[in-house]
């Protein structure tokens, strides 16, 4: 299969010139501390293929105008823009937090740094700033590099420690609310002071939490109900990103973030393959998988991960064929969301069994897991 990566650069069009002017905006803050690349700022990020402009320029403005429009039918104090400026300002998050994904599979820009300062930005609106983009980017390498789920944060053994804490999260999760999720955004807000291996990161921790802390605390003080609003659409994003998280790997994490243990499944495409699951919004339709720029074709997406997101569900179909039995279907996916809230941090639901490989596809198919929490690569720990 031939995948659209043209040699020239896109059409300067009124939309490139205005993400030009922003990417070049966050290419100054990404590498300002490095002023050997302070000369190559001025040059204007060119997107991959004239295709890359298009669908990454309608993924990009859609998120900042949805984020735009968001806030300002959220500052309006209309009780009828209420929950449609939250539901909107919540969706422009998502595709905000999916393109940070993009970012570090450098799938938007020909510059690796015009990425890396892009996906800086959008982490400002996804309040994945605490720490740094990079910080997210090599997790989530480490992620398909190794075959594993590497991390540093081991939540099961937290919450056997603190069995009131998961007392409370599980009851929380039970009424849909994100608890372990909150926990581990909680946990990014002060990773510096936690993580022993980013006590380097304490100022940039502060900064930000003193602009964001401040920033909130004056929008609850001034307008209350923008304030629940921004929470709710907080809410939904974290919802979002862990529904599709949460059947893609049948793997467990392992604590080798910060060390040199080599993963054994390190390499090997075949078994990658057999623990990576696809789960799409819609199989027959294309246009509902956009609404999570298509992150449900993680076969496809682990196969070529440099694959953009517009061009999964071309390379699954190549890949793995015409086949509705190769994924995951939303139904079973929204059974088993809701079925298994309350088991979902120690896969202890009664009935069922653990799964792996061809039996886990088909007990997700049959709605028969648990499913996971906390595996966004938002939370780079």
């Amino acid at each position: 299969m031939q995948f659209s990566r043209e040699a020239y650069p896109a059409k300067v069009t009124t939309a490139t010139r205005g993400y030009s002017v922003f990417v070049q905006t966050a290419a100054f803050w990404h590498t300002a501390p490095h002023r050997q690349h302070a000369r190559d700022i001025g040059i204007r990020p060119q997107f991959k293929s004239s295709r890359a402009a298009r669908w990454h320029s309608a993924a990009l403005g859609y998120s900042l105008f949805g984020y735009l429009l968001g806030w300002a039918g959220l500052l309006a104090g209309n009780a009828w823009l209420f929950l449609p400026a939250a539901v909107l300002l919540g969706h422009s998050l998502v595709i905000a937090a999916y393109m940070i994904h993009e970012c570090a599979h450098n799938t938007v820009f020909r510059q690796n740094r015009h990425n890396a300062a892009l996906g800086t930005a959008l982490s400002w609106l996804c309040g994945a700033c605490y720490g740094r983009y990079e910080d997210i980017r090599y997790k989530h390498f480490r992620h398909h590099v190794d075959n594993d789920d590497v991390v540093w944060f081991d939540y099961e053994a937290f919450f056997r420690s603190h069995p009131r804490v998961y007392a409370v999260t599980r009851a929380l999760e039970w009424c849909y609310v994100p608890a372990h999720d909150y926990l581990m955004h909680a946990l990014m807000m002060f990773s510096a002071f936690i993580i022993p291996q980013r006590r380097d990161q304490r100022g940039r921790n502060i900064t930000v939490l003193a602009l964001r802390l401040t920033a909130l605390a004056a929008l609850l003080w001034w307008q209350p109900l923008a304030f629940a609003g921004y929470a709710l659409a907080y809410t939904l994003m974290i919802i979002v990103l862990r529904f599709m998280d949460g059947i893609q790997h049948d793997y467990p994490y392992h604590l080798r973030l910060f060390s040199d243990e080599v993963s054994e499944h390190k390499g090997d495409a075949d078994w990658e393959q057999l623990h990576t699951f696809s789960n799409v919004i819609s199989w027959r339709y294309a246009w509902p998988n956009w609404l999570v720029l298509n992150f449900g074709y993680h076969n496809a997406h682990h196969a070529k991960p440099t694959t953009p997101w517009f061009e999964l569900p071309t390379l699954h179909r190549t890949l793995f064929g015409d086949d509705p039995d190769t994924v995951v279907r939303l139904k079973p996916q929204l059974q088993m969301y809701h079925r298994y809230r309350g088991y979902r941090i120690f896969h202890d639901a009664p009935g069922l069994s653990p799964k792996e490989g061809r039996e886990f596809l088909r007990a997700a198919q049959r709605a028969e897991l648990t499913g996971g929490n906390a595996a966004s690569f938002l939370t780079a720990f």
